[in-house]
């Protein structure tokens, strides 16, 4: 926890506002209307993300998830990072591991908007590092990303689409 902390705090001190949007996530693809905020003041005022923002930062993919794009983010939690091994998140966030947590970042990231209705159509997506992971949507189960559960789908930014994972998934 103090390391969420700190985590949180240095999001701040770089410039990344404490809460952007009001109601959590924002505006579901399936709720109409259209997120104003982009895809990274979406997760920072959501308030379940700060971890993946200060990693965001960290590795310097602030200004890409902020451009037009469109992306979609499958978008791990505070409690997902909080999973990985004790140090893990702080070892990734020293500046010699920038390539190494870049790798992991945008294996999170595909290119387009891909909501879920499209997505359980796939076995798998390429993502931005190059590599793809898989996707299942076994019937009657939430709709995994290698072994990531989506846990709230089809969240809408304005350049792009959020999709909430209970895991941080792990490129090759």
């Amino acid at each position: 926890m103090k390391t969420l902390k700190m985590l949180v705090t240095a999001a701040l001190l770089l410039g990344i506002p404490a809460v952007l949007i009001a109601g959590g996530y924002g505006k579901s693809h399936t709720s109409g209307g259209m997120n104003q905020n982009d895809i990274v003041d979406t997760a920072v005022g959501a308030g379940d993300f700060n971890t993946l923002v200060a990693a965001v930062q960290a590795a310097g993919l602030v200004d890409t998830l902020k451009s037009e794009g469109p992306f979609t983010v499958f978008a791990p939690t505070d409690a997902a990072f909080a999973k990985l091994p004790p140090g893990t998140v702080e070892d990734l966030l020293r500046p010699e591991n920038r390539e190494k947590l870049q790798a992991i970042l945008t294996y999170h990231v595909v290119a387009g908007r891909v909501y879920a209705k499209d997505a359980m159509k796939l076995r798998s997506a390429k993502t931005v590092n190059g590599q793809s992971f898989h996707i299942s949507a076994p019937y009657g189960r939430p709709m995994m990303v290698d072994n990531a559960k989506i846990v709230k789908a089809d969240i809408v930014a304005s350049n792009g689409v959020i999709h909430v994972i209970d895991t941080v998934i792990i490129p090759d």
